[in-house]
């Protein structure tokens, strides 16, 4: 008899792969040997990745040596149809590959190796473009002589107790053959092959032996089944819902809703990951549940659900996850993590912890802001800090909140698949990915947060799931890989034909358990995280109208604004001031009455804003609410999100020139994209920032894990964090005018949703007036790489306050005649705004020459000059008084000089027209 453990049998009968490859793969001989041919019959039908096929297939194959598990003595390259083997369709989807003139010529296994496996993947001949194959197959090479194998039970199969089930056994050689259950003969006779129908009384592990004896040897096989006794059918305490349910300190109730289901077992660290009938769930209807006692108060016990005797998933509910993964997680980030259970466990798993330390809210209860005066910073926690943690974005909140930002955004932070993802793959719903932090590091942030008045929204994806859910996993149909009819939860076939619409598994929006399913989700992180709202993604996926094949689904969609609307009712049910946001970008139409209904749109203008600030005429109005006919300020206006290009680096790659001026050079950009802002910010209505937006970014979304590499399969890569960017003077400037933009929206009425408003945002330059009460604003700026004049309309006449600059703006009539320099603009109000930052001390090394300060001195390869007002020219000159530099930066507040070229020695710098100054020695090393 072989050696076997109990503790192997479990984990080797769970592996799907065991069990795929003796229903789809039969063998000519039966025992093949390493030292003859065999021929391998293959039913695609019955295979659960490829599925039905009869196209042609070819064999990626190799071979398992004794001692080792990986592939060796692989046959040609992966998806070469020239160096792989090809299998013979024999018809209905069967196949056969035959290995001559025997193994080990066939794969070039030098002798004194032993062969103890056959390991293949058969592919379709197309596989680069359709990505047709099967799992990895496996066949036993067994040893010369006489070998006999048990075929039938499958290691660790799970049969009802005194049900009959079918036992087989085959031998290499004729021989005496019998069949035992433990030391009891069921069956004997003379052959090669033998059979028996029996029923086993006793519940619990059982052995089935095949014994083949000749005069000269006996050898056996065995395997060990589980006899299983009838599910207790008993009422699920009222009290107990879905998921984990603490009872005691040292006890928990599980329970899980299955319907269609036959059995479940829970395995897990508290019963040793053994199967037994104890840990079988009892059952209520569609519920299956049972109560665990003997637990440690604080340990945590990781555990999963096998149900029917196939499928293992943690429970859907849980709060927190166990998977391989967990290994490359930072004990600094996540200290404590349990160790995922090697040879126990299979794919995620489900962790339990009694006596759990709750955390203790500073912030009970927490108001957002008027929705009118959101302005929302959009994070993915990996890319924002080095640290990629909650912690480390905790570190970075009163920078946020300088720069005015009233609510945090964080990109999908429940469990996804992987650990660098932006997390729109995700899996489970209720647990916090582990790769950013602990959940109370979660609930830090949140809480810090709210102590510094900035509401905390979370990215939820609702739209689709991805493979690893259990929710998926429960009902899904592995000869295609799609949710089975049965699923409660998930579609068959996802309702957007567009591929490129197209994510994980789709949702069935119209199911009630799919309703009640989100409905739990969105009501447990207000209640259990205090988070503020959410901002849902791609909500025009939340029908299941069918769409075509190049159709994005925009049209007006009447299912879908009721499931929505639907949605929304219910969060506000739980919490009346939450933020309910939609990633939806439909026609405006169906937008409009969503937004009616009291829900937030994001506003993408990326195309827009970028077209201006490369200096191209485009028109902004789109991303103004009131331009799109809506009564309320429900658009979500921005620039940039996760999802588009940087703008800084679009400009530095496709901004006009025009004589000196230059968009390409980054002050300029930078500057472009302060002229932006003040056409975006200000304006009524909630506005988002992208990480970093407010510093100029500009790597590209493309940029691959080594920063110097760019590519279109990098879009989800890392980006790099340059938190460097801050100490560089041209994009602090950036951050501090998105600053002080931000403090006017929020805290003056001109800018609020209750101002009246006039303007015309397309053209070069554009212009708007906001007045509120007495108060008025008006705003203008040239688009043009050149200067333009405007006559504007002013409401009053008198003193207004020029913003920007602090300076008194006489207005003695109705209009008033301006010119602006290429990228000037100028903001005018009746009343003086305070300035949210303090003057800056200069940095050492900043020299001031009047109206203008240039920095470093000593200077090496560039010098940055910065103004309040347009520099005008710039001159530099040597000792000898000769000019070694001019520029024309009229249009500019800010310029980058190139000295490099100039021998190190003393010059004087001094700006000249409208900026006349005395000349200021400046050195160059």
């Amino acid at each position: 008899m072989k050696t076997k453990t109990l503790f192997l049998l479990f984990a080797v009968f769970f592996l799907f792969t065991g069990n795929f490859a003796v229903a789809q793969i039969t063998t000519n001989p039966a025992l093949p040997v390493a030292t003859k041919g065999v021929t391998i019959t293959f039913d695609s039908s019955a295979e659960g990745r490829l599925g039905s096929f009869t196209g042609e297939l070819y064999a990626h194959t190799g071979v398992i040596l004794a001692g080792s598990s990986e592939w060796q003595h692989v046959i040609g390259d992966w998806a070469n149809n020239t160096n792989q083997p090809k299998l013979t369709h024999k018809g209905d989807g069967i196949y056969e590959l035959v290995i001559s003139p025997d193994i080990m010529t066939y794969y070039g296994v030098p002798s004194g190796e032993k062969v103890v496996k056959l390991a293949m993947v058969f592919r379709s001949a197309n596989w680069n473009n359709d990505r047709k194959q099967t799992n990895d197959l496996f066949v036993d090479v067994y040893e010369e002589g006489l070998v006999v194998a048990v075929t039938s039970p499958d290691e660790g199969a799970m049969v009802d107790i005194s049900a009959s089930f079918t036992i087989s056994a085959t031998s290499s050689q004729e021989a005496t053959l019998r069949l035992l259950a433990g030391e009891e003969e069921l069956a004997r006779t003379t052959g090669k092959s033998i059979t028996r129908q029996h029923a086993i009384a006793v519940s619990g592990w059982q052995w089935i032996i095949a014994e083949a004896a000749t005069t000269e040897k006996t050898v056996r096989d065995s395997v060990c089944i589980f006899v299983k006794e009838p599910v207790t059918v008993a009422p699920k305490p009222a009290s107990y819902r879905q998921g984990i349910n603490y009872t005691g300190e040292t006890s928990a109730a599980l329970a899980l809703w299955a319907p269609y289901k036959e059995n479940v077992f829970v395995l897990g660290d508290f019963n040793n990951w053994e199967v037994s009938n104890a840990c079988q769930m009892k059952k209520d209807g569609d519920w299956f549940w049972l109560d665990i006692t003997g637990l440690t108060v604080g340990t945590p016990y990781v555990f999963q659900y096998l149900i029917d005797g196939q499928i293992r998933i943690a429970d859907p509910f849980t709060e927190q996850t166990c998977d391989p993964n967990d290994q490359y997680i930072s004990t600094t980030t996540y200290p404590g993590l349990p160790e995922y259970p090697v040879g126990k466990a299979q794919g995620v798993a489900a962790v339990l912890q009694t006596g759990q330390t709750p955390y203790l809210w500073e912030v009970a209860s927490f108001t957002p802001p008027a929705k009118d005066r959101l302005v929302i910073y959009e994070l993915l926690i990996r890319d924002f800090t080095t640290e990629r943690s909650y912690q480390a974005v905790i570190g970075r909140l009163d920078y946020l909140k300088e720069l005015g930002v009233n609510v945090l955004e964080l990109m999908p932070v429940n469990e996804f698949e992987g650990n660098l993802s932006w997390g729109y793959n995700p899996s489970f719903y209720f647990a916090p990915d582990k790769y950013y932090g602990s959940r109370n590091d979660l609930k830090r942030l949140i809480d810090e947060a709210h102590k510094r008045g900035m509401a905390v929204v979370i990215d939820m994806v609702l739209n689709h799931s991805y493979g690893q859910s259990p929710l998926v996993q429960m009902y899904l149909d592995r000869s295609s890989w799609k949710p089975t009819a049965e699923n409660p939860w998930y579609n068959t076939q996802h309702n957007f034909q567009n591929p490129d619409a197209q994510w994980g598994y789709d949702f069935n929006h119209e199911s009630i358990a799919t309703r009640q399913f989100i409905d739990s989700i969105n009501s447990f992180w207000m209640k259990e995280y205090k988070v503020d709202g959410f901002r849902f993604d791609f909500t025009k996926g939340f029908s299941n109208t069918v769409y075509g094949q190049n159709d994005w689904g925009s049209a007006y969609d009447a299912s879908r604004i009721a499931n929505l609307k639907r949605m929304a009712d219910e969060i506000w049910r739980r919490n009346p001031h939450a933020l309910v946001i939609f990633e939806h970008l439909s026609d405006n139409s169906e937008e409009k009455e969503l937004a009616a209904h009291g829900i937030l749109l994001w506003g993408n203008q990326h195309y827009a804003y970028s077209e201006a600030a490369r200096g191209n005429i485009s028109d902004l109005g789109w991303g103004f609410y009131k331009n799109r006919g809506w009564e309320y300020p429900h658009l979500i206006t921005y620039m940039e999100s996760h999802d588009e290009e940087r703008i800084v680096l679009e400009c530095k790659n496709g901004g006009r020139t025009e004589g000196s001026y230059n968009i390409k050079l980054l002050p300029t950009a930078l500057d472009r994209v302060e002229l932006a802002s003040l056409f975006m910010l200000p304006l009524p209505g909630p506005k988002m920032i992208w990480q970093f937006g407010e510093l100029g970014y500009d790597y590209s979304i493309n940029t691959c894990d080594l920063p110097s590499e760019v590519k279109p399969e990098c879009r989800l890569s890392p980006k790099p964090v340059l938190w460097n960017y801050f100490t560089n003077e041209n994009r602090k400037d950036l951050y501090k005018m998105m600053g002080r933009l931000n403090y006017l929206k929020v805290n003056y009425d001109e800018f609020s949703s209750g101002s009246t408003y006039t303007g015309s945002l397309n053209g070069e330059v554009k212009w708007y007036r906001l007045s509120s009460g007495n108060g008025h604003v008006v705003a203008v700026g040239n688009f043009a790489t050149s200067s333009r004049s405007i006559t504007l309309d002013f409401p009053v006449t008198g003193t207004w306050n020029d913003y920007f600059s602090g300076t008194d703006y006489p207005v003695t009539g109705s209009t008033q005649n301006i010119t602006l320099g290429a990228g000037e603009f100028r903001l005018f109000s009746t009343r003086e705004f305070a300035d949210p930052f303090t003057p800056d001390a200069i940095p050492y090394g900043e020299r001031k020459t009047g109206p203008f300060i240039f920095y470093p001195n000593p200077a090496g390869e560039t010098v940055s000059v910065r103004s309040e007002n347009p520099i005008g020219v710039v001159f530099i000159l040597n000792i000898s008084g000769q000019v070694v530099f001019q520029g024309d930066f009229s249009g500019s507040r800010k310029a980058e000089i190139p000295v490099e070229h100039l021998a190190p020695g003393l010059y004087l710098i001094q700006s000249g027209g409208e900026n006349l100054s005395k000349p200021e020695k400046l050195l160059i090393y």
